[in-house]
């Protein structure tokens, strides 16, 4: 037979021996907590743990405005790399008013082709300023070739002149709003596509206009009419 391990009985344990071992431990660490608690100096660290918070609230801002700069770099920002709020709007006009430029140059370049074509206010002035220096130059006397070169030959010259230099102009703010984006700094955004169908138009206007005159200044559409010579009978 195997040798058995004698065993040592223990003492039996009542029913409420646990719980009031449990209740004494936590009554005397109550009592040394009151105690330290009592004592001055524990008395003043609890006081200043309780006055320090609310001073801090006192003084708000202030606090944080004690801090150093040079101790937390987001506080100090690289000044080459901070922009304002001004440059930033400085930047959105000016790409703002460049693109409303271009749009009204577009605009105006139409509007000039058409004048060039159709005649304007200072064109009818030049003309009636011809007339009138033909009428005091043959009111002495002068043929019927000299009257009609001086009277209605050069009003029309003149009227020519003044819609091929609308047309002429028309021509070059149209090609100026074509070109544009090549000059100058590059923008995140392109040119609209109804800004260079307008511009093209006042182009092709203006083109047609310069012709026109041409045309009329040198009489090659209209030729001026001839006197014929007339005898005189018996």
């Amino acid at each position: 037979m195997n040798p058995t391990t004698p065993t040592t009985p223990t003492a039996p344990v009542a029913e409420g021996d646990g719980e009031k071992k449990t209740a004494e431990k936590a009554a005397t660490d109550t009592a040394g907590a009151k105690d330290a608690a009592e004592r001055p100096e524990t008395a003043g660290r609890l006081d200043k743990a309780r006055t320090e918070p609310a001073e801090a609230a006192d003084r708000g801002d202030g606090a944080e405005q004690d801090l150093d700069p040079a101790l937390d770099p987001a506080l100090d920002p690289d000044p080459d790399l901070a922009l304002s709020d001004d440059d930033l709007d400085d930047d959105g006009s000016g790409k703002e008013s460049a693109g409303l430029g271009t749009a009204a140059a577009a605009v105006v370049s139409v509007g000039l082709g058409i004048v060039s074509l159709t005649g304007a206010w200072s064109g009818r002035v030049a003309a009636e300023r011809e007339t009138l220096i033909g009428q005091i130059k043959t009111s002495s006397g002068g043929s019927a070739a000299q009257q009609i070169s001086e009277i209605y030959g050069d009003a029309w010259h003149a009227t020519a002149l003044v819609n091929g230099i609308f047309g002429l102009v028309a021509l070059l703010v149209g090609c100026y709003v074509l070109v544009r984006p090549a000059f100058g700094a590059p923008s995140a955004h392109p040119q609209a596509g109804w800004v260079r169908a307008v511009a093209k138009g006042g182009i092709a206007l203006g083109v047609i206009g310069v012709l026109v005159a041409v045309g009329m200044y040198f009489d090659l559409i209209v030729a001026l009419p001839t006197a014929t010579a007339t005898t005189a009978g018996s």
